[in-house]
């Protein structure tokens, strides 16, 4: 293995994650492409702890000759080296790392324990008391720098020693220190929230046995977290269990021993078994407090709205609007109960209701500005849709995870049941989108003298993650519910919202036709892409562009997929040029004015699941800390590369991706490639994204089974009996 030895000189960068580059003096080496570069200074890169310019390193790596930063060594592993030598003894133990020790105790201890000295105070501080002059407190002192200043290389190497990488090895001891190796030897499983479970379950199978207990409980458990975020359910019955664990890991145990395994992971309160619906513990726990805090809200007295009629009258005549008896009750009804659902399609006016419901409450309550900002909060599950509803109210909107204060060191909300929020009317947008878990933490932020409305469509897709939330709030019959179904966005000859409400309802009729917001055009799936490229060409020209455009397409894969159709649309929107930036992060290449999405929540960011932005500047590669910047709607982040394995290029997005958000023209692709992702409930939510217009392309009988088919399977949770239960 090719190595450098020598000092350490000083860093140039280093990031959070402990990636480095730096300066290093070789004074010897095995590579014979370096002899010339003996005492001599060079440039290296890597992940590191602490480094430190009294210490001699030895770094494993490869000589590289950058286009752009000329010659670096490659750090792919490193150690210190060896401290060998009488001076090299003294010149350790006299330096700043040692606390209690000069220059002349350091000789007397050489002189009196030798050059194998360090290594006799690690084995026992009492061989300091043999050196003359040396104290109890003093020998203290000595040793326990040397084992400070020994303890976190000793870990790095252990940790790598096993296979985790340098990066992994550093964020463990960032975490657990010196306790590390005990979670190790008892159950590396533990390590699941930093660690991810595969590379776990590699480096345990390197020294454990593939059908031990603690293996198999932790595959179980590994088994209900995949398959909850695959079907969003939030509970399994034993035998889906048993099969999804020998599909996930190929553990195939007979019931009977199984379900011992189960009693063992209910005895450690990891799960929970509740009527034979195996839960994981804290998804179990989320259901339970959902239920719990919507009956303290709703056992609070509710108000009585006194002048309504003449408030009501009042702001139609300022917004010079009419609602009807259905909108009216709606507003009405949400004020005057504590827990409310309004509901309905595209174009039934479900914002229009919100700021109503806004502007009556502000109006009756006389609120100032201040008050409204203390009294009133309007959240949505992600930042388009929090902005469209700021459009709407001209309030202050935020996402459910801005409001509740994301917590990034320590994995939490700062919001939450011992530090609450006292908003009085708190109205959630887009409430399909809400997961278990965010309606859970959302619910344990708020106190219970809250006026809660819930806005949504239900028959949109369900949220990503696991819950049926909206769909179990409504089925409870508990709560104040208005289901509106009068379409009002419309012009003469407008067909999106009408298409929507036959697509819900399975009653297709002329779907075809073309109207002035709305054209269905015939091709093969072999032509879907040349057809892509043609209407966008044509909007170019009529001054369009790639904010106003979106394609949506229900799979990632395949050759009218989104990767593929990205790479097409990138070219038509943003063509690259001899001045155009870019930074290339795998397969990708992302350049300066790209439209790029974010897939993961990013409370500390401000970025959420599905936020669309543009990249306004390209960094110098590995000059600075950040290599992309990219402006999410006013909201500029800087992103690392390793923050790029979440973004991806936005001229074509998933329909689940677009969710809680409207886009002014969509291209809706239907192509037979898609089968197994055509369904109604995605087929309804790509259409009822569209604003202003919608061009479906594709094969009409492909897009009336998609309609027909209910492939979206009904997600089993138990929120609906939970709430039941707690209200009897």
């Amino acid at each position: 293995m090719n190595y450098i030895k020598g000092k350490f000189r000083n860093v140039i960068f280093e990031s959070e994650n402990g990636y480095k580059i730096g300066l290093f003096r070789i004074k010897e080496t095995n590579d014979e492409e370096l002899r010339d570069y003996i005492n001599k200074t060079i440039t290296f890169t890597g992940y590191f702890g602490q480094l430190n310019d009294n210490d001699t390193y030895i770094f494993y790596g490869k000589l590289n000759n950058h286009p752009k930063y000329g010659i670096q060594y490659i750090v792919n592993n490193y150690e210190k080296a060896k401290i060998e030598g009488k001076d090299a003894v003294i010149e350790f133990l006299s330096s700043s790392i040692i606390k209690g020790c000069g220059e002349k105790t350091a000789i007397k201890i050489v002189e009196t324990l030798g050059e194998n000295a360090i290594e006799l105070i690690k084995e026992n501080p009492q061989n300091l008391i043999l050196v003359s002059g040396i104290k109890s407190d003093k020998a203290m002192k000595i040793y326990d720098s040397i084992m400070k200043y020994a303890s976190t290389d000793e870990l790095i190497i252990y940790l790598k020693g096993l296979g985790f990488s340098m990066k992994d090895s550093l964020k463990l001891i960032e975490k657990y220190n010196d306790k590390i190796k005990s979670i190790i030897d008892g159950n590396i499983y533990e390590l699941v929230n930093l660690i991810d479970f595969s590379k776990l379950d590699h480096i345990y199978l390197n020294f454990g046995q593939q059908d031990s207990e603690i293996r198999i409980l932790a595959c179980i458990l590994e088994t209900m977290k995949i398959k909850s975020n695959e079907t969003g359910d939030t509970y399994f019955t034993i035998d889906e269990l048993n099969k999804y664990l020998k599909n996930c890991f190929n553990i195939d145990i007979n019931i009977k021993v199984f379900k011992n395994y189960l009693s063992k992971l209910i005895e450690q309160n990891k799960i929970i078994n509740s009527d034979e619906k195996y839960f994981l513990y804290d998804l179990y726990y989320y259901e339970v407090k959902i239920a719990d805090n919507l009956k303290n809200i709703f056992q609070n007295q509710s108000l009585k709205i006194p002048f309504f009629e003449e408030t009501l009258k009042t702001i139609e005549e300022f917004l010079h609007i009419k609602y009807n008896d259905l909108q009216k009750k709606a507003i009405k009804s949400a004020l005057e109960n504590n827990i409310s659902i309004i509901t309905g399609g595209p174009g039934t006016g479900k914002t229009t209701i919100i700021d109503a419901i806004v502007k009556v409450y502000i109006e009756i309550n006389k609120l100032s500005h201040i008050d409204i900002l203390n009294n009133i909060a309007l959240l949505a599950p992600t930042g388009r849709a929090s902005k469209r509803l700021s459009e709407k109210t001209n309030l202050p909107a935020m996402t459910i995870h801005r409001f509740l204060k994301w917590n990034k060191e320590k994995n939490e909300f700062k919001i939450n049941n011992e530090n609450k929020n006292y908003q009085r009317l708190v109205i959630v947008d887009e409430v399909s989108m809400v997961d278990t878990f965010l309606m859970h933490s959302l619910l344990e932020g708020l106190t219970s003298n809250v006026n809660l409305i819930f806005v949504g469509d239900e028959n949109q897709l369900p949220s990503v993650g696991s819950g049926l939330i909206l769909d179990d709030l409504i089925k409870s019959n508990l709560f104040n519910h208005v289901r509106l179904d009068l379409i009002y966005r419309q012009s003469v000859n407008s067909y999106i919202p009408y298409l929507a409400k036959e697509i819900k309802e399975r009653k297709l009729t002329d779907f075809t036709k073309m109207a002035s917001d709305y054209n269905f055009i015939e091709v093969d799936s072999s032509s879907i892409k040349l057809m892509i490229e043609k209407i966008i060409k044509k909007s170019l020209e009529k001054g369009l562009n790639e904010d106003d455009i979106q394609v949506l397409i229900p799979m990632y894969k395949g050759e009218n997929g989104i990767d593929n159709i990205n790479k097409v649309l990138k070219e038509l929107f943003n063509p690259k040029d001899e001045n155009t930036k870019e930074y290339v992060y795998g397969d990708i290449t992302f350049r300066i004015h790209d439209k790029v999405i974010e897939l993961l929540n990013k409370p500390d960011c401000n970025i959420f699941n599905g936020d669309i932005g543009y990249i306004c500047k390209v960094w110098e590669q590995n000059k600075d800390k950040y290599v992309i910047s990219v402006n999410f709607d006013g909201n500029i982040v800087d992103l690392k590369k390793d923050d790029l394995n979440t973004i991806k290029h936005a001229y074509a997005i998933t329909i689940h991706k677009s969710q809680g958000s409207e886009f002014k023209h969509i291209i809706f692709p239907i192509a037979k490639g898609y089968s197994r992702m055509l369904y109604n409930k995605l087929i309804y939510t790509g259409v009822s994204r569209a604003k202003k217009s919608l061009v479906i392309i594709g094969k009409s009988d492909l897009f009336k089974a998609a309609v027909d088919n209910d492939y979206s399977e009904v997600r089993k949770t138990d929120l609906l009996n939970k709430l039941l239960y707690i209200f009897k």
